[in-house]
């Protein structure tokens, strides 16, 4: 069961994703060049995705569990750490220069090609080094 919603869920990301002009990149740098040629469509995508997301919180606040039974995620504890404002920095540099992030990648996937499927790879590589790199991290700082 738990597998089939998340099979649908991603279907209909993936599909909002297209549907919105997402995956494409000139779109995403577009809304970037706020001193240039800017298209704000991806505000319009920004809301559809708090507004939503800003409900669940809502519902979920009353739910032990999900339609799977699995327990819901903590909420997010608010305040703006280090780590938190150099992977939002690391993420924009990314988002700005590829004009994609990792849904839209994963989305686009389908038809991109050779470019496409290397910013996928090294997107994967940053992933699973970014633990480790976290981790080294943390003990050298703790050793200070």
């Amino acid at each position: 069961m738990r597998y089939l919603v998340a099979l649908i869920s991603g279907a209909f990301f993936g599909a909002g994703l297209h549907l919105s002009g997402m995956t494409n990149t000139a779109k995403v740098q577009g809304w970037l060049d706020v001193f240039g040629d800017w298209d704000p469509t991806l505000a319009f995508v920004l809301g559809g995705a708090m507004v939503p997301m800003a409900i669940a919180w809502a519902v979920t606040s009353h739910l032990k569990a999900s339609a799977t039974g699995r327990p819901f995620p903590p909420r997010p504890q608010g305040g703006i750490d280090a780590p938190l404002a150099i992977g939002s920095v690391l993420f924009g540099i990314g988002w700005g220069l590829a004009g994609l992030c990792p849904g839209p990648v994963v989305a686009a996937l389908s038809y991109g090609g050779g470019p496409l499927l290397l910013f996928a790879a090294a997107m994967v590589v940053g992933m699973l080094a970014a633990p480790a790199l976290r981790g080294r991290l943390d003990k050298a700082r703790a050793a200070q």
